[in-house]
């Protein structure tokens, strides 16, 4: 492991320019190849999410590399939820009850922009696009491309290949491919997919809704989120069954349905989207797909990050966030000098694998929470709860979602474990009519509150270690 190691990485999207960034502020020579064109120069995001939300497990990375405040000035800060029925009624449920905590929507092709260019300030970085890889050689750690522009194929010798290349990485598939080891793989998609619509800014340019909010529109079996953006509009994202229930993909194939299914189901957003029928036909719909495979190295050759070794459904809003923080546990392993790429490799993996798992199964739980449960009288009730305990007791009680969202020092699985006993004890507490809450609470009464979900939570917690769950 040396600093003139000849560097590959495959995949300059979000974790492979952070990554680039961040190997070239520490001295190695890094060639990034990417399949697409440069985004800054063509527009690409045609079937992907335009844009993400930001937190402070991403934030902390970016901080590593000396970018967090450029990435806040492409920030629009969302405070909370904003969930709207059928009848056009709304109600709000804040992320967090302390003050200052947030998500932030970005622009992914906007941040991925910056990336790119501060890590085309280092000399030692190179970026090479329109350039796909079409398989590796682990053994020798030669990687095959094509030249989209000239048809031309060409190889690259490196001393150590790095594959941030996403959820249909090269670098993965050449590891089941070659059978050079015992590699597990699974890919499993959920029943439902996405597809993007838009709400356009209105005639002023401003936002037509309230832009300090995800907006939810909860129905049971789908749903509908919208995100702001910079320019006034709102990215829409439709989650819906492909052929399942009333309405799906499958059966929505004529404007009439298509009008009669949002007149139904969504018309206030409905009135906010003048080019629906256009946009529903044309825009593409993408499949939502979690993705855990083991080991992520082979010897001291290559490695896979991001969601190359670990793709996860968006309903957490970790996904980026997750990728970034692969880079920061990187960082730290490096700082161990433990002598060569395989000893890192798999100092890397051990401690970071438990914790991309768990926030897998984590943004799974959450799509259930956000489609069936957001509008649901006992969660309401447990979130009210849970927003007063943060506010009268900000360093004492993080709820699940505050864990894993504002708690960049607590690894994911952690959060989890402690995140799901907590709410096993708060709505057994809340069911059970042992704990309510009401405007006028005191403090006092709170605190009573408190001491008995915590009570709860430890024993659910030691329940759950002596049963080996």
């Amino acid at each position: 492991m040396k600093t003139n190691d000849k560097v590959l990485i495959i995949g300059a999207g979000l974790c492979g320019s952070l990554l680039a960034l961040r190997l070239a502020q520490r001295g190695y020579k890094v060639e990034v190849y990417e399949s697409r064109p440069d985004l800054r120069k063509v527009d690409i995001s045609a079937g992907r999410s335009i844009n993400l939300a930001l937190s402070d497990r991403g934030l902390k990375a970016l901080r590593l590399c000396g970018m967090e405040e450029k990435a806040r000035e492409i920030c629009i800060p969302m405070y909370g939820r904003l969930m709207h029925d059928t009848a056009g009624n709304t109600f709000s449920s804040n992320y967090s009850g302390r003050e200052n905590e947030y998500i932030n929507s970005i622009s992914r092709g906007d941040l991925n922009a910056i990336l790119l260019d501060e890590a085309e300030k280092h000399a030692n970085v190179t970026f090479h696009f329109n350039k796909r890889c079409q398989k590796v050689d682990i053994e020798n750690t030669i990687a095959h491309f094509k030249d989209y522009e000239t048809d031309e194929e060409f190889t690259i010798d490196a001393t150590v290949l790095f594959g941030t290349d996403g959820a249909g990485s090269i670098l993965r598939k050449s590891y089941y491919l070659e059978r050079k080891f015992l590699f597990s793989y699974s890919q499993n998609y959920l029943n439902h997919g996405y597809k993007e619509l838009e709400i356009p800014a209105d005639k002023s340019g401003n936002h037509q809704i309230s832009n300090a909010h995800l907006h939810i529109w909860p129905r049971g079996d789908f749903m509908l989120i919208a995100l702001p953006n910079m320019d006034g509009s709102f990215t829409v994202t439709l989650f819906l069954s492909y052929d399942e229930g009333e309405f799906n993909f499958e059966n929505l194939t004529s404007e009439e349905k298509i009008t009669a299914f949002f007149e139904k189901e969504f018309p206030d957003a409905l009135a906010l989207i003048p080019n629906i029928k256009e946009e529903f036909i044309n825009n593409p719909t993408g499949p939502l797909g979690t993705v855990k495979c083991a080991p992520w190295f082979y010897k001291n050759n290559t490695i896979l990050l991001g969601d190359s070794s670990h793709a996860i459904v968006p309903f957490y809003g970790q996904g980026m966030n997750a990728s970034f923080e692969d880079v920061v546990v990187f960082d730290e392993i490096l700082d161990k000098n433990l002598g060569d790429w395989e000893a890192i490799f798999k100092a890397y993996q051990k401690a970071r694998k438990i914790d991309t798992d768990a926030i897998a199964d984590l943004a799974i739980d959450n799509f259930y929470e956000m489609r069936d449960h957001v509008a649901n009288p006992l969660f309401k009730e447990k979130r009210k709860i849970e927003m007063d305990l943060e506010k009268y007791f900000p360093t004492q009680y993080f709820s699940k979602y505050s864990l894993v969202t504002f708690n960049e020092n607590i690894g994911y699985n952690e959060a989890m474990t402690r995140g799901r006993a907590q709410d096993k004890a708060l709505l057994n507490l809340v069911a059970d009519d042992a704990v309510h809450t009401n405007l006028n609470m005191t403090k006092e009464e709170l605190k009573v509150i408190l001491d008995k979900v915590k009570e709860e939570t430890n024993a659910i917690l030691e329940e759950d270690k002596i049963t080996g769950m």
